[in-house]
C-alpha cells in the first residue's frame, strides 16, 4: 500500500463534508478535477471504493465512513503542528491559539478577556469556536477548552475557576407588566422561556419546578444565546448566568431563593502545550480573566 500524502486526506473530508466535487473544490480552494484527481489516488492507494458516483453527486460507502475519523485526526493534529509552529523561533510571544467554549461564555464573556490579552501581546492570533459541545483536547481540536465540567484525562492541565451560578431573570419592564412571582405556583402565570430538547439537565429542571404545565412557555429554544437575548428583549422569564444579568440594569434576578444553578467552570490544555509561550500565556489570560468574572462584586 502507497502512503497517500495530507492533500488526499484533506480533499476526502471536503467530499465527505460537501457531497460533491464541485462544494469539495470550493471549499478548498482547489480546481474540481484536482480534487477528482485526489480522491482517485486515495482510492487507489488504499484499494477501496470510497464514494458512488452519481448524478446527485458523491456519496460515501462503508469505508468511507469507516475511515472519517481517522482523516479527522489527521486533520486537527495538522492544524494543532501549524499551530504550534506558529509560536516557535520568535523572541516575542506569538503564535495561534485556538480556544473552544459554550456559546454564552464565548459571545458574552471571553471577547473582554482576549481583548486584554492581545493588546499586551499583539503576536497571538486566536481562533475561537463556541459549541456546546465537548471539544477533543487530546485530539488537539482545540488547544485550550472552558468547560462546564472537570476534565477526566490525565494528560491536560486544568484549573478550577469556580462555580457560574445560572438563576431565573427577567427585563424590568416585564415585572412591572405582570407581576413578580414570589413561589414556584406563581410561575405558572407567567411566560417562560426554555428549552426544546429534553435532557437531564431539563428534567431536573421540571422536577424543580413541580406541576407547571408546557403551554407557560411562550418560546422554546436549545440556543442559550437565544435565551438570553429572549429575557433582555423582554419575552418572559428565563434562565441565564447570573453574573451577565448583573451587567444589565433591565435585567432581574427571580425567585433567587428557590433557584440557583451552579455549573462547575474549568479551564483545560493539553499538557505539551505548556512550554508553547503563545499557550501558556493565553490560558493564564484567560484564568485570570474568568476568576474575575466569577469572583465579580
Amino acid at each position: 500500500m502507497t502512503e497517500p500524502n495530507w492533500d488526499l486526506y484533506r480533499s476526502f473530508l471536503a467530499v465527505l463534508r460537501e457531497g460533491s466535487l464541485s462544494g469539495a473544490a470550493r471549499a478548498l480552494g482547489l480546481t474540481q478535477p484536482t480534487v477528482g484527481r485526489h480522491i482517485d489516488g486515495l482510492e487507489q492507494a488504499l484499494s477501496l471504493s470510497l464514494f458512488t458516483r452519481s448524478q446527485t453527486g458523491f456519496i460515501p460507502t462503508e469505508a468511507a465512513h469507516a475511515l472519517r475519523s481517522y482523516a479527522e485526526t489527521l486533520e486537527a493534529t495538522s492544524s494543532a503542528l501549524l499551530r504550534a509552529a506558529s509560536g516557535l523561533g520568535h523572541g516575542e510571544i506569538k503564535g495561534t491559539v485556538r480556544i473552544t467554549a459554550s456559546d454564552v461564555v464565548g459571545v458574552e464573556v471571553l471577547p473582554a478577556i482576549l481583548a486584554r490579552l492581545t493588546r499586551h501581546h499583539p503576536g497571538i492570533t486566536i481562533e475561537l469556536t463556541t459549541s456546546n459541545r465537548i471539544e477533543n483536547l487530546l485530539r488537539r481540536d482545540a488547544d485550550i477548552a472552558v468547560r462546564m465540567q472537570r476534565p477526566d484525562q490525565d494528560v491536560l492541565v486544568a484549573r478550577r475557576i469556580g462555580n457560574i451560578d445560572l438563576g431565573f431573570h427577567a427585563r424590568r419592564d416585564y415585572l412591572k407588566r405582570r407581576g413578580t412571582p414570589l413561589s414556584w405556583q406563581d410561575m405558572a402565570n407567567h411566560s417562560l422561556i426554555g428549552v426544546d430538547s429534553e435532557t437531564a439537565f431539563t428534567r431536573k429542571l421540571q422536577h424543580l419546578l413541580g406541576d407547571l404545565k408546557g403551554n407557560t412557555f411562550a418560546l422554546r429554544s436549545d440556543s442559550d444565546l437565544v435565551h438570553l437575548a429572549s429575557i433582555r428583549a423582554g419575552l418572559g422569564i428565563g434562565i441565564c448566568q447570573v453574573r451577565l444579568a448583573e451587567r444589565d440594569p433591565q435585567l432581574v434576578r427571580v425567585l433567587p431563593d428557590l433557584l440557583t444553578i451552579p455549573l462547575d467552570t474549568w479551564l483545560a490544555m493539553h499538557e505539551n502545550l505548556r512550554s508553547n509561550p503563545a499557550c501558556a500565556t493565553t490560558f493564564a489570560a484567560l484564568a485570570d480573566g474568568l476568576t474575575e468574572y466569577v469572583n465579580a462584586a
